[in-house]
């Protein structure tokens, strides 16, 4: 699954796809045209930053300089290759 993801692409959610926070769950959910997914905090956190201007490599450097304690690499990589899998996100392609 990560073997194709390339951290030095630029990564915006998918067209059609939004987060906000959603008082009556108490969390950030992921709106799309076929439903909603309620997100845990590091989910939210890694897809906020997913606005099209950053690369991912850029995404994993954020983070970590938000959580200096802990080693987020694999994790973030996962998800990401995770999330472009399940439709949520896409490479931003040069114009």
């Amino acid at each position: 699954m990560t073997q194709n993801f390339n951290l030095e692409q630029k990564i915006a959610l998918r067209v059609g796809h939004r987060i906000q926070w959603e008082e009556a769950q108490q969390a950030h959910v992921l709106l799309f045209p076929e439903g909603m997914i309620k997100l845990n905090e590091s989910a939210a956190e890694i897809l906020k930053r997913c606005d099209g201007s950053k690369t991912g490599a850029q995404i994993i450097e954020e983070l970590s300089a938000d959580y200096p304690d802990v080693d987020l690499t694999q994790d973030v990589l996962l998800f990401l290759a995770d999330a472009q899998e399940k439709s949520w996100i896409d490479v931003v392609r040069a114009t």
